[in-house]
């Protein structure tokens, strides 16, 4: 069992398989050329793999698959049936802008794949071209369409936007309700490598127009996740991150691991230790105890509160959000 030195469990490994990604959405990596990191920079899939499995073995019971975009990575389902083979009781899921959904989603549900979080900013096809830089939204929503199909859980991911999206907040809220999708909204993550006149909306924005049509009841928070939940009086549940808030730092129970071995104790932090060499050496011993020491020095709770205005530099194409 991994315990942090504020006595949190840590049972939740996110893997950015890729830092690539076909989107060049606004709020992300709108300048980034497309280009990526050399292949024998990264690490194998068997050398993730041999990583992964000290991590189960020592409690991690939940793992994300993550980017950039985790599809652009080859031979993806190969890597997500090592991790059920080896467990298949694993919490299994994967983040993803949906776009090569559509061909990929029966492989991964094959391949022992329980849930997908789709990001889905816009109904509104000149909308969505607008943020991604191309078109992209039909590709999305038959993606959507054809993993509610093959039996894939669902849940949606919506960054509202002034002057972008804002007036779409109920309509992709009522997307999710009429599919029994759940959505989460998230507040902006200001970010170095976003456009600058980027303003998002702060969740009593976020209430307020939601409450122009529905009444709900705040029903907190659920465990470790860090969505503040709401429920709407039919019973319908949607959600808002506040990255900016620490309220759920305080039962935070993940790690990150980025596609070139750096192993994150928190996104807001810039701080990380490398596993690569260990794996790549087959020095798994010594991997287990970066793992340990990475744990034990996670921080208590994100700096985003500490100075006023900051911006984060941290890549979230490269560590998943």
């Amino acid at each position: 069992m991994l315990i942090d030195s504020f006595n949190r469990q840590v049972n939740y490994l996110r893997i950015s398989v890729t830092e690539r990604c076909n989107f060049r959405c606004q709020y992300c990596m709108p300048e980034k050329p497309f280009s990526w990191v050399p292949k024998e920079n990264i690490l194998r899939f068997e050398e993730l793999f041999a990583f992964v499995k000290v991590c189960i073995d020592e409690g991690i019971n939940k793992i994300r698959i993550t980017g950039g975009e985790p599809l652009l990575r080859e031979n993806l389902d190969t890597f997500i049936q090592m991790i059920y083979s080896y467990k298949p009781t694993i919490d299994l899921a994967m983040t993803t802008n949906g776009y090569l959904l559509k061909a990929n989603a029966q492989k991964l549900k094959d391949s022992g794949l329980k849930r997908i979080n789709v990001s889905i900013d816009t109904l509104q096809p000149d909308v969505a071209r607008q943020i991604a830089q191309k078109e992209v939204l039909t590709q999305v929503l038959e993606g959507v369409n054809e993993a509610r199909r093959v039996g894939l859980k669902v849940k949606i991911n919506m960054v509202p936007m002034k002057g972008l999206n804002e007036r779409e907040i109920l309509d992709v809220l009522e997307y999710c309700k009429a599919r029994d999708m759940s959505v989460r909204f998230i507040e902006y993550m200001e970010n170095i490598h976003a456009k600058v006149n980027i303003k998002g909306m702060k969740s009593d924005e976020l209430l307020a127009i939601i409450a122009v049509k529905y009444h709900f009841e705040d029903v907190g928070f659920d465990t470790h996740s860090p969505s503040h939940y709401y429920r709407l009086d039919d019973g319908y549940i949607f959600g808002i991150i506040e990255p900016y808030n620490d309220a759920f730092c305080s039962t935070c129970n993940r790690i990150r691991l980025t596609a070139e071995g750096l192993l994150i104790p928190c996104l807001y932090f810039d701080e990380a230790m490398s596993i690569k060499e260990a794996v790549q050496q087959g020095n798994i011993a010594e991997a287990a105890l970066i793992l340990k020491e990475v744990v034990r020095t996670k921080p208590e709770k994100n700096r985003w509160g500490d100075t006023e205005g900051e911006i984060s530099k941290r890549a979230f194409y490269e560590t998943g959000g």
